[in-house]
C-alpha cells in the first residue's frame, strides 16, 4: 500500500524504508501544503470532538500547564428517556481555546477514516502497531513538561507553529514496565527550535522532549504524533511464556527442593531454540486479530467495493495448484486461479469489483465475499472510502 503521507515522511527524513525508526533523531520537511490540510485541520479535529461521546483520557484539555477538570468542558446530554450521555461542550471548549489551551485527542484513528487509513499504511510500512494522537494548542498555552515516551514517535506539524526541545536519553531503550524508573532528564540538548507547518520530526524511544507555545503570542499549533511501538526482546520472552504452556513440564508445580530444575532449564533452552525472534516477529504480523470494520450485509445491497483491513500485509504463497494466505490470525487456501484476485484484494488499496473483474477475472466477486467473511477485507463504504481519497490510489489504477 503506497500512501502519500508515508512517502512524504520518507522523503522529508531522507529515509528509503522504515529501518531508521528508533535509531536516531531526525528532522525534515514536507512541502506539500495540500497534503497537510488533507490529513487533519483544527476545525476537523473539533468537529470530531463535537460529534462523539468522548471521555478522559481519550480527550483532555490543559491550561497553564495543568489538566482542566472534565466538568469544565463536558456536559451530560439527557435524552427524552432520561439517558445521560457525556458530550463535549463546544461553547466552553471555545472559551478555553480563546484564553489559550491545549486539547489532546488520543487515538484519532479510531474516530476518523483518514487517520485510520494513515495508521494502517504506517503499520504496513513499519510492520508494527501504530496509533496517532492529535494536539491542538492556542495562543500562549504550555504543553507537557519534559518527559520521554516508551515508543518511537513521528511528529508531523500540520498547521501553525510550536517550540520544541529534544534531549538525549538517560537510559538505553527504557520501557513502560522496567527495572528503572528513569526519572532524571538528560542535559544533552539535541534540538531546540520551532516546528512550522510541514516540519516532520522523528524522536526515538527514551529521548526526553517537551513542546510549548509559551511566549508565542496569538496563534495556534496542530500537530499529530504517530506512536510506533516496536517489538523487543522482552516481547519475545513474553511470547515464549505463552508457548511453554503447551508442554507439561512447564505446567507442573515448581519443586522447592530443586530436584526438577535441571529438566526445566533444558526444556526452556529447547523452546528458545525452537522459536526464535524471527518466528515471533512473523507470528506478530500474521496472528494479529482482525481490524474494526462495518460488516457486509447483503440486505443493504450488492457488494461494489472492498479493501483489505488487516493490520499488516497478508502473506500470499503459491504452491502449485493452490494459494495460501496468512493474515489476521488465519490461514486460508484458494485455488491457484484466484491468485490475480487475491493480489488485488489484499494490496491494501481500494478495489472496485466491476473494474477489477476486467483485470483479475469474474471470480474476484466470490473471492471478495470470502475475504470479507473471514474479516481480512471490509466493504468499501462511502465513509471508509473517504479515508483513501487522494492519499491511496485504487488497486486497478
Amino acid at each position: 500500500m503506497e500512501h502519500r503521507l508515508v512517502t512524504a515522511i520518507e522523503t522529508a527524513l531522507g529515509w528509503d524504508s522504515c529501518e531508521p525508526i528508533g535509531n536516531s533523531f531526525a528532522l525534515g520537511r514536507i512541502e506539500d501544503e495540500a497534503l497537510l490540510s488533507r490529513i487533519l485541520t483544527p476545525n476537523k479535529l473539533l468537529d470530531v470532538a463535537m460529534r462523539r461521546s468522548l471521555n478522559r483520557p481519550q480527550f483532555r484539555a490543559f491550561q497553564k500547564g495543568e489538566e482542566v477538570h472534565p466538568a469544565v468542558y463536558f456536559t451530560d446530554t439527557v435524552s427524552p428517556r432520561g439517558q445521560s450521555i457525556p458530550m463535549a461542550n463546544m461553547h466552553r471548549l471555545g472559551d478555553l481555546l480563546r484564553d489559550g489551551a491545549t486539547l489532546i485527542m488520543d487515538q484519532v484513528n479510531v474516530f476518523d477514516p483518514t487517520m485510520e487509513v494513515t495508521c494502517r499504511a504506517l503499520q504496513w510500512w513499519a510492520h508494527e502497531r501504530v496509533q496517532v494522537n492529535a494536539y491542538l494548542t492556542t495562543n500562549d498555552a504550555a504543553g507537557f513538561p519534559l518527559h520521554w515516551d516508551d515508543h518511537d514517535v513521528i511528529v508531523v506539524q500540520l498547521s501553525g507553529e510550536k517550540d520544541w526541545e529534544v534531549r538525549g536519553t538517560t537510559r538505553t531503550a527504557p520501557m513502560y514496565r522496567d527495572a528503572d524508573p528513569n526519572n532524571t532528564p538528560s542535559d544533552t540538548v539535541i534540538f531546540n527550535g520551532t516546528l512550522q507547518a510541514g516540519d516532520v520530526m522523528h524522536i526515538p524511544r527514551g529521548h526526553w522532549h517537551q513542546a510549548t507555545r509559551t511566549g508565542s503570542g496569538a496563534g495556534h499549533s496542530l500537530h499529530v504524533t504517530f506512536g510506533i511501538t516496536k517489538r523487543t526482546g522482552a516481547s519475545w520472552m513474553a511470547w515464549l511464556g505463552d508457548w511453554c504452556r503447551e508442554q507439561e513440564i512447564f505446567r507442573l508445580d515448581l519443586d522447592r527442593s530443586g530436584s526438577g530444575s535441571g529438566a526445566l532449564v533444558e526444556a526452556a533452552t529447547r523452546l528458545v531454540g525452537q522459536r526464535g525472534p524471527e518466528d515471533f516477529l512473523a507470528a506478530h504480523s500474521q496472528q494479529t486479530t482482525p481490524g474494526r470494520h462495518v460488516p457486509y450485509l447483503g440486505i443493504f445491497g450488492p457488494l461494489h467495493g472492498v479493501v483489505c483491513t488487516a493490520h499488516f500485509p497478508p502473506r500470499i504463497a503459491e504452491h502449485g495448484d493452490i494459494v495460501d494466505v496468512w493474515a489476521a490470525g488465519k490461514k486460508l487456501t484458494f485455488a491457484a486461479k484466484a491468485l490475480p484476485a487475491l493480489r488485488l484484494l489484499l494490496s491494501g488499496r481500494p478495489v472496485q469489483l466491476d473494474q477489477a473483474a476486467a483485470v483479475a477475472g469474474a471470480e474476484i466477486h466470490e473471492v471478495a465475499e470470502i475475504l470479507i467473511k473471514e474479516e481480512l477485507c471490509a466493504p468499501l463504504t462511502d465513509e471508509l472510502s473517504s479515508g483513501y481519497t487522494g492519499l491511496v490510489t485504487d488497486a486497478t489504477s
